[in-house]
């Protein structure tokens, strides 16, 4: 029976995709300045930790949580895919680093039938390869792809895989300890490797850009933690498309930049295919 995706569910997922990019515009604005992707990457987890423990309700006996694999699994893939996207959008467009992104719904589809079961109807894997050339029309492999885009592409395929990870546990743990883990999990992760990249002195703008770019990705995570409890990850994953729109759009007002007229028709293309995806999504949930 044909049933619409409830506007709530899409609002909220368009919305922390667009505090998503706002969060890795500011990471953008520090790699930019000379910050290390490492220090941005480590700072937006450990910031939001700190901000937002005191009202994660943790309780001792989700302590254990912690040493679950899966935790710590997916809590890896969240923080190597930022550290990621933060390394590709050192060097390239922001446009064109969510166009290479964009594997990650194609991950998260494939992902979800495989582990998941969750079904994979042949319509919507058919848009998902036109999405796919999409990808490549952004990415330019083999005639022109800077090594940006390649870090670019390793992000999405962690994202998408952290897509399916959050609805595999999204029934198991609370959406406040999902968020609250792979930040300290991320943090700690990252710390490592971020130890000897840590600047010495950090003035007003920078410590602003650190904020924003922490508690826009934790903000954004949250809400996707919250709509994975009740909706398949192959249904979310064509919303992330919306990502490309915001990117498109803060890529020229903050820094200046237009994607070329390729990576154009790709970022189109991709758009047009996700929504497409979405549509049929709509078209196969049942009426509740």
């Amino acid at each position: 029976m044909k049933h619409n995706i409830p506007l709530g569910m899409l609002g909220t997922v368009v919305l922390a995709m667009t505090l998503i990019v706002i969060g890795d515009t500011a990471g953008k604005a520090l790699t930019v300045s000379g910050a290390s992707p490492f220090f941005v990457a480590w700072s937006r987890f450990t910031v939001a930790a700190v901000v937002l423990l005191p009202f994660a309700g943790l309780r001792s006996a989700e302590l254990r949580g912690f040493l679950d694999w899966r935790i710590i699994l997916r809590s890896v893939l969240i923080a190597t895919g930022i550290l990621c996207i933060l390394t590709a959008l050192r060097t390239e467009p922001i446009a064109n680093v969510f166009g290479g992104f964009f594997v990650g719904p194609i991950v998260a589809f494939a992902l979800s039938a495989l582990l998941l079961k969750e079904k994979a109807d042949p319509g919507r894997v058919a848009l998902l390869l036109v999405s796919f050339v999409g990808v490549l029309l952004v990415v330019k492999p083999g005639f022109g792809m800077q090594i940006g885009m390649g870090f670019a592409l390793l992000a999405g395929c962690f994202h998408g895989s952290y897509l399916v990870a959050t609805r595999s546990l999204a029934g198991r743990y609370r959406p406040k300890f999902l968020l609250i883990s792979q930040l300290i999990i991320g943090s700690v992760v990252l710390l490592p490797f971020s130890y000897d990249e840590m600047p010495q002195s950090i003035d007003i703008t920078g410590g602003s850009l650190i904020l924003i770019s922490a508690l826009g990705s934790a903000a954004g995570n949250f809400l996707l933690v919250m709509v994975n409890r009740t909706t398949p990850a192959n249904v979310v994953a064509p919303l992330i498309y919306s990502q490309l729109l915001a990117a498109t759009v803060l890529g020229v007002l903050v820094f200046g930049t237009w994607p070329d007229g390729l990576a154009l028709l790709g970022l189109g293309v991709i758009v047009l295919s996700g929504l497409s995806s979405l549509w049929l999504a709509g078209r196969r949930m049942p009426q509740v």
